[in-house]
């Protein structure tokens, strides 16, 4: 046991770079749980590194989070289709799995740490004025980082995208893809037409709530809205949250999606793989393999029939662009050969929300990490799978209510509450705060005198940004981290609605309902709003603006829409337009960002994108791999020899660090790679006559058109 301590002691050191006071759950948490082997309950195994990869696969999917795990799941359920997932970063691990220390994930080695550029408009109260945007590098992407929370969006954001020209995506014609990837463990969902039973991810309410989550709900209805479902007839209203849970414990894709495949012949899974490029074949524009670097060396393993991209919002348009398609002057800035001038990483999205409203409580019923008593906490959770560490991220309520902006006869609300027993100032400082970037002035102002007070948070969101944002190349270089221009409140009208939001969260804290807890709004004013009168529109507006909080919902990038729409970077199909064999799987097809959190949406464009794969490549005569006179024959096993790998020099770096400075030598030595030999000779191997070329080979497939 005790060896076990030292051990799990040394993996925290070594994963989140520094052990605080704020971290005393942590080792004996993960104690318990190494020596009664929690991880050994779950059903399933966890998903093995394939070491020896072929030269070849019908299918490589980029990206194993909330889309790319789905997808990867579904299409390897056709036998004779070989698939390849290709993923970033590691698998999870035990920190991963307990819902309340979601916060503890980001700023680690799981997540790429991405912060956008600079703003005079947004993020004023964050350090440099940037937002920290977390993005998961890890088996199960964002959904091991986020806070678990299941929202589908609103009926009218799937007829909307219908409406712009893409068939099959109205809100009939999803449902039933949100139900098949849904086990709802809700009794008193059981038997609701909204929900489904029996598919592989887990949905259930946290076992444990504090008594202010029920007061929120009634707090709801005492302003007339009801406590519902928000999944299901209608979204208006209050309710206490469902989220991606099983047994207490985080339900991510990977775990829900990967693990039960782990021993499918036909699936393949490459973690710790950083995927540089598509490589597509300029004559025939056809995307016929995929580059990426692991353990040093160069692969480029080809695709008989398709890659996926499924890398998320941020790093698809990366990629898309590092690879020749998007905005024509954006890429030749950068010397990249234009293939496909399309509008990449324009269109971008994101839910930006108000954080710090905080409100102060007599009695103890918040979460205040010192209060708590370690050991109880903890064999709670490990023994029981209940208690404040199953949690969803410390958020227990969920309401979706109108502002004057909208219009109340339809129900499409325009902001969303998180609420949650607990603020910024709850953990004194050990974690949130660095979390969010808050700068430290305006942390000692305004928090750190309530610092471990009993306190609870309403966080309202806009739901319909009508500012658009942008991810752009910072260079050439696939290490590099793109720039992300999140362009919170570009337009008036967004912080404008968000001030209405933050007046009716503030109605719904003077509820009746709350006053038995002595609740009360803590009216320290941020400094830099002090001279506008305290909740005024204006300094609401400002703390809009000071305290502005990504909800991790970023989307739109590779826009999907009709031919005719100058915006559109794939078809209702998820084709991209002008290349063969590409295809988008994930946030970045939505046209419009959903109303409400966007893992289950994510999850179910993965559901329909792998149904669309198969009717294309089982039913449709089009969809057929051209056989050559030489023949093809099914891929073999290559060993670590195998063709279409290089080896970096033997200085680069093979850092596991999520910053650009601590990877700058595998950024110059790629650099220099990539420069020297940019067209790798797949023949040159000591075994070429074991191995057919696998990129040249592949370049004899081509989608047949024609009956064959």
């Amino acid at each position: 046991m005790v060896l076990n301590l030292l051990f799990i002691t040394t993996v925290i050191k070594s994963t989140f770079g520094v052990v605080t006071t704020g971290l005393w759950l942590i080792p004996l948490m993960l104690a318990a749980i190494t020596y009664y082997r929690y991880d050994a309950v779950d059903p399933e195994s966890r998903p093995l590194d394939q070491l020896n990869l072929y030269p070849e696969y019908d299918f490589i999917v980029v990206g194993s989070g909330s889309a790319g795990a789905v997808v990867a799941n579904r299409l390897s359920e056709v036998r004779k289709w070989k698939v390849l997932l290709i993923e970033a970063g590691p698998d999870e691990n035990e920190i991963s799995d307990v819902p309340s220390l979601a916060a503890y994930l980001q700023l680690s080695k799981l997540d790429w740490a991405y912060k956008t550029e600079p703003s005079t408009k947004a993020c004023l109260g964050m350090q440099n004025n940037r937002c920290n945007w977390p993005r998961g590098r890890v088996l199960g992407g964002s959904s091991v980082l986020n806070y678990m929370l299941y929202v589908r969006g609103n009926r009218n954001d799937y007829d909307h995208w219908a409406s712009l020209g893409n068939p099959g995506w109205d809100y009939d014609h999803v449902l039933r893809y949100f139900k098949k990837s849904e086990d709802n463990r809700n009794p008193y969902l059981a038997n609701n037409k909204y929900h489904g039973r029996g598919g592989l991810l887990t949905v259930q309410e946290s076992p444990w709530h504090s008594p202010l989550v029920a007061a929120f709900v009634e707090a709801g209805t005492q302003m007339g809205y009801d406590n519902r479902d928000i999944n299901g007839a209608k979204q208006a209203g209050f309710m206490i949250a469902q989220g991606t849970i099983r047994r207490g414990s985080r339900c991510s894709t990977a775990k829900a999606f990967l693990r039960p495949i782990r021993s499918r012949k036909n699936f393949h899974l490459s973690m710790n793989s950083q995927v540089t490029r598509i490589i597509i074949e300029p004559g025939t524009m056809r995307a016929q393999a995929v580059e990426f670097v692991k353990h040093g060396k160069v692969y480029r393993i080809a695709a008989r029939r398709e890659v996926i991209l499924s890398a998320g919002a941020i790093n698809t348009p990366q990629l898309m662009m590092l690879s020749g398609l998007g905005p024509r002057k954006h890429l030749e800035k950068h010397g990249i050969r234009v293939l496909q001038d399309l509008p990449v990483g324009e269109n971008m999205q994101d839910h930006v929300g108000m954080g710090g409203l905080t409100f102060l409580v007599d009695k103890p019923v918040a979460i205040v990490q010192d209060r708590f008593n370690p050991t109880a906490v903890t064999f709670q959770y490990v023994l029981r799978e209940r208690g404040p560490m199953t949690t969803l991220g410390g958020v227990e309520g969920l309401a979706f209510v109108h502002t004057p902006y909208s219009n109340r006869s339809l129900d499409w609300p325009d902001i969303q509450f998180h609420m949650a027993p607990a603020s910024i100032n709850s953990d004194n400082g050990a974690r949130v705060k660095k979390v969010l970037g808050l700068k430290e002035s305006v942390y000692q102002e305004v928090y750190h005198p309530i610092a471990n007070k009993d306190s609870w948070t309403i966080m309202p969101l806009l739901l319909r940004p009508r500012s658009r944002g942008s991810v752009k190349l910072r260079s050439a270089n696939p290490f590099h981290y793109p720039l992300i221009n999140a362009n919170y409140f570009d337009d008036p009208l967004d912080a404008k609605t968000l001030v209405e939001g933050a007046k009716i969260a503030l109605r719904v804290a003077e509820a009746q309902v709350f006053k038995q807890f002595g609740s009360r709004l803590w009216r320290k004013p941020l400094p830099n709003c002090k001279q506008h009168k305290f909740l005024s529109d204006a300094y609401l507006e400002c703390h809009v603006r000071t305290i502005s909080m990504t909800i991790y919902h970023p989307c739109g990038t590779a826009k999907m829409g009709p031919a005719w729409d100058p915006e559109a970077v794939v078809d209702p199909r998820l084709r991209v337009y002008g290349v063969r064999g590409l295809r988008v799987i994930d946030a970045s097809i939505m046209p419009t960002i959903s109303s409400g959190n966007t893992n289950a949406p994510v999850i179910m464009i993965a559901e329909k994108g792998a149904d669309l794969i198969k009717e294309d490549w089982l039913t449709n005569p089009e969809y057929k791999v051209k056989r050559q006179a030489n023949g093809v024959r099914d891929p073999v096993p290559a060993g670590s020899d195998i063709q279409g790998i290089s080896t970096l020099p033997r200085n680069s770096s093979q850092s596991d660090s999520s910053n650009i400075s601590d990877r700058s030598n595998m950024e110059s030595n790629f650099s220099n790679f990539s420069n020297s030999s940019s067209h790798i000779n797949l023949g040159s191997s000591s075994n070429t006559s074991n191995n057919s070329s696998n990129i040249d080979s592949s370049s004899n497939f081509t989608l047949n058109y024609a009956d064959s």
